[in-house]
């Protein structure tokens, strides 16, 4: 058996040996654990790895390199999770330290976010503040050389690691950039890059702040409290989780326990191995509060899902947009051998009401269930129905349910293949290289005649009706691309959510989310009178 065999196997006994334990203490919280159990253990553990040698002693094409890896990584454990539930994971080693990175909400590197096309290396976009925005780095930029070595060939994948390393030292990288005659170089000194979790705050409104939450991670909390004091005197909040995929419960706490009252309870998590938890809002927002609307769509799921669910439970805010992915079940990450890890689901969580949010998964592979397939409608008599702290009925067993519907735009066959040929990416660097911008550059309609020229000449068909009937869409994308390019990342996720439909609906919602939490003050100040109907003030 070669070494990377054995490595993988080796693996693979010690993810179940780590399982084995925790069914070892399950079973004694829940009941004895048998001898007959015990051994049916090993019996299937010895199956396992006889089936294993018989394979890589016998297959017909040698099991050597990355082969031996993917057997178990990609093979044997996803299988026998799969069958668990649709969130157990196991990560190699490749996936354990991004996940890692992610939830630490920094690396060390260049700050570039960067994504192969056409077999290329483009840059998507120079984080600001970083070695790659301070050097000038553009998006649209095609990374040609690392330390003097070509990338042709080369994945995304391999040129990131490239680009990561130690803080402080150098790293030297080739770009060719449309309209120069040769190739930039740029020297650049690794540093530590900040990733954080809200990528774009500003006051959408005077006095009404917007924030973009991406991802729960370890410094989100933290975040989320700065954004808020830095808005200073709020009349209102739009708090976007779209396309949020969740991450760390302690963070989904941390952000409800800035907009919630002291002692109000946020998540409660029940499981078999360990004891039931219930987390409730230990600070308070300090009787400090404005109205609040939360925009989700369909891909918000998990922590995003514990914090839409905790505001509206308690009327805190409004919930508007589509009904969310329905993810109830927590997994806690152990650490394994070789650098891996194991994400098991150890606890359901539930709602201040009671609601358990998770969707039906039972008889669905994990493609129909990632796209929504067998999600019930926010009617359906299937759900069950829970009240809020004012009375409000909401439903669980299938994502959080908005007080106020808002569809997302849709886009039509000409829009879908700009976005899938990146149309737009690839216009703005041509644009930029022979005009000036400003910033009060507005694609008009002499950049668009630029635009349709361009789309010619990279093979895209289009008709006048498809420019005509999506002007004001064309318009804002292209304006987003050239000033990100000219002014940076955020100033270009500005553009965007300036014209986002979804975001002006929402704003439209800010009185009601106001008469809510009017509404929500009035029946606690009833149910404290009822309490203790003695303490009410004024001459006797």
């Amino acid at each position: 058996m070669s070494s990377r065999a054995r490595r993988a196997l080796f693996a693979v006994i010690v993810f179940f040996s780590v399982c084995a334990l925790a069914g070892l203490v399950l079973q004694r919280k829940v009941g004895a654990q048998t001898s007959e159990d015990e051994s049916q253990l090993r019996d299937s553990l010895k199956t396992f790895t006889n089936v294993y040698a018989l394979v890589e002693q016998n297959y017909a094409e040698p099991i050597t390199g990355d082969r031996a890896d993917d057997a178990i990584y990609d093979g044997a454990i996803p299988g026998m999770l799969q069958v668990l539930d649709p969130h157990s994971h196991f990560y190699d080693p490749k996936a354990y330290a991004r996940l890692r990175e992610d939830q630490r909400g920094h690396y060390y590197g260049v700050g570039m976010v960067i994504q192969e096309q056409n077999s290329k290396v483009y840059v998507l976009t120079p984080y600001e503040d970083t070695p790659s925005y301070r050097a000038g780095i553009h998006p649209g930029d095609v990374i040609a050389a690392v330390d003097g070595k070509s990338t042709d060939g080369w994945s995304s994948d391999q040129v990131a690691k490239a680009l990561k390393g130690p803080k402080g030292t150098h790293v030297q990288v080739t770009m060719i950039r449309y309209g120069q005659p040769k190739p930039l170089v740029f020297d650049l000194t690794r540093d530590e890059i900040p990733h954080p979790s809200i990528d774009l705050k500003y006051e959408i409104r005077p006095g009404v702040g917007y924030i973009h939450l991406t991802q729960f991670q370890e410094t989100t909390g933290e975040e989320m409290e700065d954004a808020i004091n830095g808005f200073g005197n709020l009349k209102g909040l739009i708090l976007d989780l779209r396309e949020n995929p969740g991450g760390l419960l302690s963070q989904a706490v941390d952000v409800c326990d800035h907009l919630l009252a002291k002692g109000q309870t946020i998540v409660s998590q029940r499981g078999r191995a360990y004891p039931d938890q219930n987390y409730t809002a230990t600070h308070g927002n300090s009787g400090k509060t404005f109205p609040i609307v939360v925009l989700v769509n369909r891909d918000t799921a998990s922590a995003a899902e514990i914090v839409s669910g905790a505001l509206q439970d308690h009327d805190r805010a409004l919930i508007v947009g589509e009904t969310t992915f329905g993810k109830g079940l927590v997994q806690t990450v152990y650490n394994l051998s070789e650098n891996t890890g194991l994400a098991l689901t150890t606890y359901h969580y539930y709602t201040p009401s009671g609601r358990l949010i998770q969707r039906n998964y039972a008889g669905l592979s994990l493609y129909d269930y990632y796209n929504h397939a067998g999600a019930l409608p926010a009617d359906s008599s299937n759900r069950e129905v829970k009240l809020t702290d004012s009375g409000r009925t909401v439903y669980g067993g299938g994502g959080i349910t908005p007080d106020e519907k808002i569809e997302p735009p849709k886009t039509n066959r000409f829009q879908d293949e700009l976005l899938d040929r990146s149309a737009f990416f690839h216009f703005a660097p041509v644009y930029v290289s022979d005009h000036t911008v400003d910033k009060d550059f507005q694609a008009d309609d002499a950049v668009i005649l630029e635009f349709e020229k361009f789309l010619t000449s990279q093979g895209i068909e289009w008709s006048n009706a498809d420019i005509d009937g999506d002007k004001d869409w064309l318009k804002t994308n292209i304006k987003k691309e050239v000033v990100t390019i000219e002014f940076g990342q955020l100033q270009g996720l500005r553009v965007m959510a300036d014209w986002d439909p979804m975001i002006q609906k929402a704003l439209t919602y800010l009185p009601e989310a106001q008469a809510l939490e009017d509404n929500a003050k009035k029946v606690d100040e009833e149910k404290a009178e009822a309490r203790n109907p003695n303490a009410s003030s004024g001459p006797q």
